[in-house]
């Protein structure tokens, strides 16, 4: 067996009367994430680490925020084409573990169901993935509520003939 593993990080700024989107839920909140695409910096962390487990590189090489075709396209049709590619390598999803860090909205109550999205656009059972989520104790830019960050693992392997 060979599994290989991967690194994902993503941050984008807060404002207001901007929708705030994570894990493809849409989450009530006074604040959203700026942002090329929805800004789900759970789904980018997710495909940087996907990609960098296969060695392809990261978000913005395949899908960069210069181009139109990504302009508010749903992150859930980004993580489906990170599938697509690392599939061309022949590499299968062992499991997915996150964290996002975000002073608010709480997003406990929302992390099954962003499992679920998650897992059906990879093609993988919900149990495969974690979704941690942590304030920053009111520090640097997460704690004055001017961002949110997410870290992403995944590990993954070769399929079998």
């Amino acid at each position: 067996m060979a599994f290989r593993i991967g690194f994902g990080y993503d941050v984008h700024r807060l404002k207001p009367n901007l929708p705030f989107i994570l894990g493809g839920v849409v989450i009530p909140s006074d604040m959203g994430m700026v942002a090329h695409s929805d800004g789900d910096v759970l789904i980018h962390a997710v495909c940087d680490a996907l990609l960098g487990a296969a060695n392809m590189g990261d978000i913005g090489k395949h899908f960069p925020d210069t181009d139109n075709e990504y302009k508010n396209i749903s992150s859930l049709i980004l993580l489906e084409r990170v599938l697509q590619l690392i599939n061309t390598k022949k590499y299968f999803i062992v499991n997915i573990d996150t964290t996002v860090v975000v002073e608010k909205p709480k997003i406990s109550p929302y992390a099954e169901l962003m499992k679920e999205n998650m897992a059906k656009a990879l093609h993988i059972s919900a149990d495969q993935i974690s979704i941690k989520a942590t304030t920053n104790e009111a520090m640097g830019f997460v704690g004055r509520k001017e961002g949110i960050t997410a870290y992403a693992v995944a590990c993954i392997e070769i399929m079998k003939d």
